[in-house]
């Protein structure tokens, strides 16, 4: 009677990145960051809520700032030298993950905003009455 012979499986490795593009999407209510290669493919993300914040604490500037750091920490260790920042929404922590990816020491060829802006789209939802 022959054993069956297990099967090895190697996992991905982590992939090493030199340059990179990362993107901030800032909303009302988090602020999530996704570093990815040139191509687009996701190398690895992090939000506000990963971070440990919880409810209202996740739209805060400070909440922002502390996941564009832990992402930046991810990526310097996997080899990220240089990047392209994407901005896109109106969140309060857009420009406090910014700070916090300048003051990282990564070489930033650009910073793009590109929060999608309508050319008088779709009707708007009605003002809110509190």
């Amino acid at each position: 009677m022959s054993k069956t012979l297990k099967k090895i499986r190697f996992r991905k490795g982590k992939r090493g990145v030199q340059k990179g593009v990362i993107h901030i999407q800032a909303s009302f209510n988090n602020t999530i960051i996704t570093v990815t290669d040139v191509r687009g493919s996701v190398v690895l993300r992090c939000s506000a809520g990963a971070c440990g914040f919880k409810g209202t604490r996740k739209s805060t500037p400070f909440a922002a700032q502390a996941a564009a750091e832990n992402a930046i920490r991810a990526s310097v260790d996997r080899g990220l030298k240089q990047a392209e920042v994407m901005m896109s929404g109106p969140g309060p922590g857009r420009d406090t993950a910014l700070r916090a990816i300048r003051r990282s020491g990564i070489i930033l060829s650009f910073v793009r905003d590109v929060t999608p802006m309508p050319y008088n789209g779709c009707r708007p939802p009605k003002k809110r009455r509190v």
